[in-house]
């Protein structure tokens, strides 16, 4: 199992993940697109870098915004893990 982070090394590795904020214990991050095929687009470029991670984000999609939240569930709360698939996430 993942270890949790401190909330210095939260807040730390924060710092380098411009368009995500740190909910209780998840990452957040909300992108807008021009409509609803541009946002499924991009939710289906999410699935290989996911699988290959193992680990899943949380995914909300409404009309022409994708909402992403990670979180380590297993471990009950944010880990290494969840700012690595952030990461990655950032650059789709």
């Amino acid at each position: 199992m993942a270890q949790l982070l401190s909330q210095t090394e939260i807040q730390e590795q924060a710092t380098y993940l411009k368009s995500w904020t740190v909910s209780g214990s998840q990452l957040e991050c909300t992108r807008k697109f021009q409509g609803f095929v541009e946002a499924i687009d991009f939710v289906n470029k999410l699935v290989e870098p996911a699988e290959t991670a193992g680990h899943h984000p949380d995914i909300e999609i409404s009309y022409n915004r994708v909402k992403i939240s990670l979180t380590t569930h297993d471990a009950g709360g944010l880990t290494q893990k969840d700012f690595d698939l952030a990461k990655v996430i950032s650059q789709i």
